[in-house]
């Protein structure tokens, strides 16, 4: 693993932490101010600029301290000098929802290094649809 691939991972394990921590101003520190969200609830032509960004929050937060889960279960970086992406799978929703519907968020970054510093530019939430065909019906259609 690279040293950029460190760093992100870094940077996005303590974004969880301060989601998880309801910690506003550790959310938004690592994010670039043409930041472009596009998340599950409205707006569904996101979110743009970091004023945006940050109105998306208080409403999770107060979601989440009802009991909500929000951790990483998989988290992959792919690194070059000056731009990166990753893409993760979470567990978020109340704990007693899991065992019955193991659906998991997915979130797909897309970072800059900018004055040495890595920026999340692009941030993308999303849950698979409902009424989307299952990965198994996908292979057995295929074959």
């Amino acid at each position: 693993m690279t040293s950029n691939e460190q760093e992100i991972r870094a940077l996005i394990e303590g974004w969880a932490a301060a989601v998880r921590a309801g910690d506003l101003a550790a959310v938004l520190e690592d994010h670039a101010a043409d930041i472009v969200m596009f998340d599950v609830p409205p707006p569904y032509q996101g979110a743009r600029g970091l004023d945006e960004y940050r109105a998306t929050w208080p409403g999770f937060f107060e979601w989440q301290a009802s009991g909500a889960v929000f951790e990483i279960e998989s988290l992959d970086v792919t690194a070059g000098e000056d731009v990166a992406f990753a893409f993760a799978l979470l567990r978020c929703g109340m704990a007693e929802e899991f065992p019955a519907s193991p659906t998991r968020l997915r979130l797909t970054l897309g970072l800059r290094k900018e004055d040495n510093r890595w920026l999340v530019s692009h941030e993308h939430h999303s849950f698979p649809s409902e009424d989307s065909p299952t990965a198994e019906s996908e292979v057995r259609d295929l074959t």
